[in-house]
């Protein structure tokens, strides 16, 4: 049975459904959503974690600014209303490659509370894990090995995120991550006891 969205597409039902790709697979699919400044730790844990969870047979995918603005948003800058269109492109896609069975890790700085909603709002909220890198920005700028802060700073990249830009803190994310005072392997401790609190994955080997 298909199912009419508008004048020029129609829905097809599916002859596979997404619990018949999480059975398959066993174990839930989700989308873990990483947000905080640039520097925070993001993409470092949001990669640990994909490693921890493939060693574990489960089926994932990180999406983050270098492989998405390379293709999927690569015709976007870095103003407010393309900040709002790539984190939507991202929000559709984190919820197809749910839908096919996986749990998508994803790490943007995604600065504005509605966006992040919006995206929320996309997925599902029982299906949207909001993880905030919680990180003084003197801190982010310290680890900064491309410069980017410096350049922001000398006002050589406009719209800078915590520099010319603002970042909006999560008000309720699922976990915050002190990542200035927590080890690597603390963060992943944390993360992987949340993963197994809400069944996710019903066992981990470290």
């Amino acid at each position: 049975m298909s199912k009419i969205t508008n004048q020029y597409t129609v829905l097809q039902e599916p002859a596979i459904y997404r619990k018949d790709r999480e059975k398959m697979n066993g174990h839930k699919s989700v989308v873990i959503w990483f947000t905080g400044l640039s520097g925070s730790g993001k993409s470092t844990l949001a990669y640990a974690l994909e490693k921890i969870l493939h060693e574990n047979k489960a089926r994932t995918f990180v999406l983050d600014g270098d492989n998405v603005r390379q293709g999927l948003c690569n015709d976007l800058g870095f103003s407010d209303s393309d900040r709002v269109e790539n984190i939507r492109r991202i929000g559709e896609v984190s919820k197809l490659m749910m839908n096919a069975g996986s749990i998508i890790v994803t790490a943007f700085i995604s600065p504005f509370i509605n966006d992040r909603r919006i995206a929320r709002e996309l997925v599902g909220n029982n299906d949207f894990i909001e993880i905030y890198c919680d990180c003084p920005i003197e801190i982010c700028e310290s680890r900064d090995v491309k410069g980017l802060y410096k350049k922001a700073r000398q006002g050589e990249i406009p719209e800078f995120t915590g520099i010319s830009s603002p970042y909006e803190i999560p008000k309720n994310p699922e976990l915050i991550l002190k990542t200035n005072s927590l080890s690597i392997e603390e963060c992943l401790e944390k993360l992987l006891t949340y993963i197994l609190e809400k069944k996710i994955i019903t066992s981990i080997q470290k």
